[in-house]
């Protein structure tokens, strides 16, 4: 099977210096000659998400407020990725900013497209085990964090509950309790 490839691509929108938003539209060819012209694309910055387990097998999760989401949600370390900088490097960075910790063993669990279709970056899932707090929290987050030490049972039934309410919080938990499941 052929993929799609793009023909070109004009700049719709930028917002501030381009770090955080731009918007193009794309002129895409499909592999049986059909011809699709503004195509809209959004480029947003890829970033990391972790799931943290401390070494007494409690959960690092953050209860807190999003724009885009109603009310209160249950979250997990995350970031952008730096310019240049691996994932694994950014997502242990911002687990020791968020949270203070570090951790002894470190599992990818895949890194995902955003949206298939019209880009927004791509997020990569980490499973951190053996979590010790190191050092205050140096956060440089906009919105408010209260960081709660969850059980298993509580996570789960949280995921179940719908309280993490941004979709790659919700799949990078449920990868990393999958994952958890195939370790121990």
């Amino acid at each position: 099977m052929e993929t799609l490839r793009t023909l070109s691509r004009r700049p719709l929108l930028t917002v501030g210096d381009g770090r955080f938003l731009v918007v193009e539209s794309h002129t895409v060819a499909f592999p049986d000659g059909r011809i699709v012209e503004d195509w809209g694309w959004v480029i947003t910055p890829d970033f990391i998400n972790v799931v943290a387990v401390t070494a007494e097998e409690r959960f690092l999760c953050f209860r807190q407020p999003k724009y885009a989401v109603s009310g209160l949600s249950l979250s997990v370390t995350g970031g952008y990725i730096e310019a240049g900088e691996d994932p694994l490097d950014a997502a242990q960075r911002e687990l020791l900013e968020e949270t203070g910790y570090r951790a002894e063993t470190w599992r990818t669990l895949g890194s995902y497209a955003v949206d298939g279709n019209r880009g927004a970056g791509a997020a990569h899932f980490f499973l951190a085990t053996g979590a010790r707090w190191q050092q205050q929290i140096d956060a440089d987050d906009l919105e408010e964090q209260a960081l709660l030490l969850l059980s298993r049972s509580e996570v789960e039934a949280a995921l179940l509950a719908g309280e993490f309410k941004v979709l790659p919080w919700a799949a990078n938990v449920a990868l990393a309790l999958l994952t958890l499941d195939q370790i121990f």
